[in-house]
């Protein structure tokens, strides 16, 4: 079935990544398109780096390869820890409905310069920034985060490494 197809959403897996510096910092991304026909505002909310899985590909391999395109950032599979969250999020873009079932791994102590030069025309489109952000700052903003749970999450990923199976987060 085609994105939005008989009026059903389009179910979206996707594979995101909560990328932590050595201060326990994550980087996010601020969202700003909501439709790459109307010009990018001001930042809707705040997430971490990942997007769709594609065809042939494992969701850590999506992982891997959003990570690349989205912050320039060079890692294998196997340094991603878990699956560590899962998340169902329902929402609109360019008026398409999509169901993100999206998988989320953790990768640890990065230090890393933002490099968006390898990513997707649509993602260069909405010029959106970035930021290393922690738990505290999450907690005090008024900014809208994604997970909407982000503040409360966090604290248990800093603890080290992940062992449990993936929680489901808001």
């Amino acid at each position: 079935m085609t994105p939005g197809e008989r009026g059903k959403p389009w179910v979206r897996p996707t594979a995101r990544v909560v990328v932590l510096d050595p201060a326990g910092r994550i980087l996010l991304l601020g969202a700003r398109l909501t439709d790459p026909a109307v010009p990018p505002g001001d930042v809707l909310f705040w997430y971490t780096p990942g997007g769709g899985v594609e065809d042939g590909e494992s969701v850590r391999e999506a992982a891997v390869r959003e990570l690349a395109e989205e912050i320039g950032l060079a890692v294998g599979p196997a340094d991603l820890e878990g699956p560590v969250w899962l998340r169902r999020h329902v929402g609109a873009f360019a008026g398409v409905d999509i169901d993100s079932r999206e998988t989320f791994f953790v990768l640890r102590d990065v230090v890393h310069e933002v490099d968006p030069a390898g990513r997707t025309e649509l993602e260069l489109l909405g010029e959106e920034p970035h930021r290393w952000w922690s738990v505290t700052e999450i907690a005090g903003s008024g900014a809208t985060f994604a997970p909407g749970d982000l503040a409360d999450r966090l604290p248990e990923l800093l603890g080290g490494p992940w062992t449990g199976p993936p929680r489901i987060v808001a």
